[in-house]
């Protein structure tokens, strides 16, 4: 056989390989998403999230520590909100004492490098578990969006480096720039959920933080008014840049793996960062096969996240950004 290319010169070995690796995925790719509860000296297991924890804000500011040290640099933070606190308004998510302003100033005095991105969403402190402000049995955008701006004008006081606003309601990213604007928060960041999907792949999500949409014959029993239907992808390019318009400084693609498609074609479109999510359901998956041996475990974790960078994120959220930062320091 007379060939003069032969692909297969560039793959002859491991050196060789890595010389030529378009991609590659390092522990400055990584945000670690972390669930924060009530109480002291306390940690409890997520059972369909084999290896991820709700805990006490004594024992996240150590977790935090030991996985600055491994390299991740940036923590998404969730909080577990007692019944007793939940409303209709959400109005605990702006209290300047709260669980959650507590926990980011107790991160920062504690690691005053790693960035700290607060989710901006009122589900966890709706009594109907939805993102946003019930009136005669929908979601009201409006008024949801003035809540969400004290909360984060509460959240950047506490210290904040960057607000992940997770809700869809159309316009906040705007109202939001503009009250951190006019509050001398000039410097803290919006990373927008821009292209978020009313998704399956979040279950276990919703049962760590006890947020699920009620069932309740009143109000809407899914997200589908707000979060994106997954058939729909010119829809996703025109969220993320009307939240560019608005003044996001990082785009967010969620869920992952199932939405690469999604990441390539914004990829193309703006220069603003990518941010993309492995959700809950994405690590379960991964994680349940790999227990049943179905699959290598460190090999898939570190395969399906090069893939997101291969689409074209820039970083990455992951509840096994703690073992992956391992392998990729090893």
């Amino acid at each position: 056989m007379k060939m003069i290319s032969r692909n297969r010169r560039l793959r002859t070995n491991d050196s060789i390989r890595s010389l030529v690796r378009e991609t590659t995925l390092t522990t400055n790719d990584l945000v670690l998403p972390m669930f924060v509860m009530e109480g002291n000296n306390k940690k409890e297991a997520i059972s369909s999230m084999p290896g991820v924890f709700r805990q006490s804000l004594d024992l996240m500011v150590q977790t935090v520590k030991e996985n600055y040290d491994l390299g991740i640099k940036a923590v998404n933070l969730y909080m577990k909100v007692s019944d007793n606190l939940k409303d209709n308004t959400g109005k605990e998510s702006w209290n300047s004492n709260g669980l959650m302003q507590t926990a980011i100033k107790a991160i920062k005095d504690a690691v005053p490098g790693v960035v700290i991105m607060p989710d901006v969403a009122l589900d966890p402190y709706s009594i109907y578990g939805h993102d946003g402000i019930i009136k005669n049995g929908k979601i009201d955008n409006d008024s949801t969006v003035e809540a969400l701006v004290k909360m984060g004008i509460s959240l950047a006081e506490a210290g904040a480096d960057i607000l992940a606003p997770s809700d869809m309601m159309d316009g906040r990213v705007l109202a939001m720039r503009e009250g951190l604007e006019e509050n001398g928060f000039t410097d803290v960041g919006i990373l927008s959920y821009a292209a978020k999907y009313a998704s399956a792949f979040y279950g276990p999500f919703r049962s760590a933080l006890d947020s699920a949409p009620v069932d309740a014959q009143e109000i809407p029993a899914d997200k589908k008014t707000y979060q994106m239907d997954f058939h729909n992808s010119r829809e996703a390019i025109d969220e993320a840049l009307k939240d560019v318009d608005e003044g996001a400084d990082i785009i967010m693609i969620k869920p992952g793996m199932p939405y690469l498609d999604i990441v390539s074609k914004i990829r193309e479109l703006i220069t603003q960062p990518i941010a993309v999510y492995q959700v809950s359901g994405e690590y379960a998956m991964l994680k349940a096969a790999a227990q049943n041996g179905w699959l290598d475990n460190d090999k898939v974790l570190i395969e399906s996240l090069t893939s997101f960078k291969r689409a074209g994120a820039d970083m990455i959220f992951t509840y096994a950004a703690p073992e992956v930062a391992k392998l990729l320091n090893n």
